[in-house]
């Protein structure tokens, strides 16, 4: 085995095996084990592999590992190349259709199998991302622009509040629709960030994500973008929305506000849900289907409004049995302007934390609370605890939850300094986060509001 192959990631025993073979990553090789042949390309081993596998990719796009014995056989069919990507060229674009614009921040959407770590990292740019979903040409005319190459967990309000105004200069320049790649770890605070940062929006914002990298045959990359394409350039609502599969099967794509999605599970392709709310719409088979009467109208002579200040003086303190309330004491000593309270069913927090909370009030920090439940709404009247939160001055935030208010209360701290003054911007109904009821037999929950404290 050449001194290319050995920089690869292969070892000892295989290794040797390899070398004897005369075999190259990047080569066709046959290898026979237990009774069976498995044909494919020699891949890189990742640097933190043991000693005692080889790597195959299979005509089917999969990797398999084979463990290397004495009676294993290795051989060389053909002469490959190394495992490596190659942006396609870009199709031909169409002037008759509309403008839409892909910002790419990163994320797995973005990425591709790093065969040095074996991990997945991200690799393709915006243009990558067009160039190999080839359809877009018939959707709309794409322009692309790398605006961060980042996993979204590296995100913060100032990476919120740059992508806020690349957006708003894309829009003042004529797109019909905007398209966001980011990562689905961090995608919903992005879409609250967004929904909140542009106001009077003319045209769709849509975040886009995967949860598996463009590279493997299961990928749900390509149709998650194609769907957010075409929302983007075709839907009648001009909100901030994430467009991801609505089930596990390639059948459509829910587009959600912004403001009322979640993701609810580590790995299924659809993940993402929305809480207290429906859909905006779905997209089938290249329809956009609106599911809801209520939403922002497209317009193109609606002017942006550009509010993209974030607080970065913002906590989140979880509730828990248990919960010591110097913690919520650490975090005014630290010069915290804003506090959400995540508490327990209707809005709850235990006694021993009323002291240190009325302290935080007393020193102009706001403090708010939403529910750790993931549907239905804070009601702070009901028991006797809610009504003494509410008399210490914690602001309860209805069917908002948790990640959506924090991100609120951040934006609302970066418009403000004035504590009076953001009390009563959090609770208007901004960019749809407040909902008029919570239907609780939509959402899988059962039962009166006023259940069980």
């Amino acid at each position: 085995m050449t001194e290319k192959a050995e920089s690869s990631g292969y070892k000892g025993e295989v290794l040797n095996a390899l070398r004897k073979a005369g075999c190259e990553v990047g080569d066709i090789i046959r290898v026979t084990a237990g009774g069976k042949s498995y044909e494919g390309i020699l891949i890189p081993r990742s640097e933190s592999g043991d000693t005692a596998h080889i790597v195959v990719k299979l005509k089917s796009g999969y990797n398999i590992g084979i463990r290397i014995k004495p009676d294993v056989k290795i051989e060389r069919i053909g002469k490959g190349a190394k495992p490596m990507f190659a942006s396609p060229l870009l199709p031909e674009q169409k002037p008759e259709l509309p403008k839409a614009i892909i910002l790419s921040t990163g994320g797995t959407i973005a990425s591709r199998v790093d065969y040095r770590s074996g991990a997945v990292r991200s690799a393709l740019s915006a243009s990558d991302l067009y160039g190999v979903v080839p359809e877009l040409a018939d959707v709309a005319r794409v322009e692309t622009e790398i605006v961060f190459s980042l996993y979204s967990e590296n995100l913060t309000q100032q990476h919120w509040s740059q992508l806020a105004q690349k957006v708003a200069e894309h829009i003042a320049q004529g797109a019909d629709g905007v398209i966001i790649a980011h990562g689905t770890d961090t995608m919903a605070y992005t879409a609250a960030a967004l929904s909140f940062a542009l106001q009077n929006l003319p045209v769709p914002v849509i975040l886009v994500g995967a949860q598996r990298s463009s590279d493997r045959p299961s990928s749900d990359a390509a149709t998650n973008l194609i769907a957010a394409v075409q929302a983007a350039t075709k839907a009648p609502f001009a909100e901030v929305a994430i467009a991801m599969h609505e089930t596990v099967s390639d059948t459509s794509i829910a587009i959600t506000r912004g403001t009322k999605v979640r993701k609810c599970h580590t790995s299924r392709r659809d993940t993402f849900k929305p809480v207290n709310a429906t859909p905006l719409a779905r997209v089938n088979n290249g329809e956009v289907i609106m599911l809801t009467d209520e939403y922002q109208k497209r317009d193109a002579t609606k002017k942006l409004i550009l509010k993209p200040d974030f607080s970065e003086a913002v906590a989140l303190v979880k509730f828990y049995p248990g919960l010591d309330p110097a913690v919520i004491d650490w975090h005014v000593e630290k010069g915290c302007k804003g506090i959400l309270l995540e508490g327990t069913g209707l809005g709850h927090v235990s006694k021993y934390c009323f002291d240190a909370i009325r302290n935080a009030v007393n020193r102009g920090v706001v403090v708010a609370l939403a529910s750790q439940c993931i549907w239905g709404r804070v009601n702070m009247n009901v028991y006797d605890t809610g009504r003494d939160l509410l008399n210490l001055g914690v602001i309860p935030l209805d069917d908002m939850f948790p990640e959506t208010a924090l991100v609120k209360l951040m934006w609302v701290l970066g418009q403000t300094s004035d504590a009076a003054e953001a009390k009563k911007l959090l609770k208007i109904n901004i960019a749809g986060e407040f909902s008029p009821r919570t239907m609780l037999d939509k959402f899988g929950v059962e039962g009166e509001e006023a259940d069980g404290n």
